[in-house]
């Protein structure tokens, strides 16, 4: 059994090279180019892990995590961000987040915190 992960994004060459690389990892990965087709899919389907852009146009990563953690509690999420800072990756934290990666992300660290709490 792999992790099913859903991979958030508005850019679309990112979100291509991001879940070929997740797959060849070994996961089953789901894709959304918005943070209201993510939410839809977190509704109708299941997953293990959300990896999201924190700079979504229509919502971001804040009110986007809460709002994932509203539909399932249980749901691991992982934000990526170009600009990092400490206050940011501790509301992410304090809110829910698995983790916040700096783009551009390190595949094997992102990997091996996916994989670490999908073997929980």
């Amino acid at each position: 059994m792999s992790a099913q992960v859903l991979l958030v994004d508005d850019e679309t060459e990112f979100l291509e090279i991001m879940a070929d690389r997740l797959m060849i990892r070994g996961m089953v990965v789901s894709t959304a180019e918005s943070v209201y087709e993510a939410l839809q899919k977190v509704k109708t389907e299941s997953f293990d892990a959300v990896v999201m852009d924190f700079m979504m146009p229509d919502m971001d990563g804040i009110s986007a995590l809460k709002a994932f953690k509203k539909i399932k509690p249980e749901l691991h999420v992982f934000l990526l961000t170009g600009y990092s800072t400490v206050e940011k990756r501790d509301e992410a934290i304090q809110c829910g987040a698995d983790a916040l990666f700096e783009k551009p992300v390190n595949i094997e660290r992102l990997t091996e915190k996916i994989q670490s709490v999908y073997s929980q």
